[in-house]
């Protein structure tokens, strides 16, 4: 009983303010880390630079916390610091892809290659950049599924971004067949193209014959719009081109059930 006094006696001050010390500084964290929110969105800073100042800032802080809460538990921090190293080099070696990770993020957040909101396909995935952390960059596929891409990976992989240049081309492709007018199936799906308000005058859109194929002459069918409007023209596109041909009265080719009179 008198050892387990004493020790309540010597330790259970340290221990009280240990805890004091790690809820003031978990709300001054929350303080500081708000008002420079506060301050990175007067600014006209990027989205995508602003996130990543924030997690990397906050990490920061609560790393340095946990160091002050240990030290006022009666841990020199000397020695302290000895362990943090010795277990860096340790943690350093297991967690390598982690620390490429991190390079990677940092390595974005100089180049930019991509930002928040941009259409972008990368390690095999396309989607909207959602997020960029610290470690990975968060991609929302067509299908509105989350698609988590390491940093690394992406710093060091090859990027496709549609969003950067404000523009993109939809490729599709219409056959029609060989007995039918070139030049007049050209002028219909080039007005159906124009018709579309969400088709890009500039750059025009195109139709141009494309090959010769076994049973239908394919025309490449090229309008250009802004990257968000991509899914909508790509099916305009084909349904009004089906529509456009028929209205005009030039035929799609498709197999002929041949029947044989017996």
């Amino acid at each position: 009983m008198d050892k387990g006094i004493d020790l309540v006696m010597d330790f259970g001050p340290k221990i009280l303010m240990a805890v004091i010390i790690y809820i003031v500084g978990s709300w001054l964290i929350k303080k500081v880390v708000g008002a420079l929110h506060k301050v990175l969105d007067k600014g006209s800073y990027d989205e995508s630079l602003k996130r990543f100042i924030m997690n990397l800032l906050t990490w920061a802080l609560k790393i340095f916390l946990i160091i002050i809460v240990i030290s006022k538990l009666g841990v020199e921090t000397t020695s302290f610091a000895a362990v943090i190293a010795a277990a860096g080099l340790a943690i350093g070696l297991a967690l390598q892809g982690s620390l490429s990770n991190f390079a990677g993020g940092v390595l974005i957040m100089i180049f930019k290659p991509y930002k928040i909101g941009d259409l972008v396909e990368a390690q095999g995935v396309l989607g909207s950049v959602k997020e960029i952390e610290i470690f990975t960059t968060k991609l929302i596929t067509p299908q509105n599924k989350l698609a988590i891409v390491p940093n690394g990976a992406m710093a060091n992989g090859n990027i496709i971004n549609y969003t950067a240049e404000g523009q993109m081309r939809v490729d599709t492709t219409v056959g029609i067949g060989y007995g039918e007018d070139i030049k007049k199936a050209k002028e219909v799906l080039l007005a159906m193209l124009v018709a579309n308000p969400k088709v890009l005058k500039d750059p025009a859109p195109s139709v141009n014959v494309e090959e010769l194929a076994d049973s239908s002459v394919n025309l490449a069918v090229r309008p250009f719009c802004k990257p968000e409007d991509y899914w909508d023209v790509y099916f305009a596109t084909i349904e009004g081109s089906k529509l456009a041909l028929d209205a005009a009265k030039i035929e799609i080719p498709y197999p002929h059930e041949v029947q044989i009179n017996k």
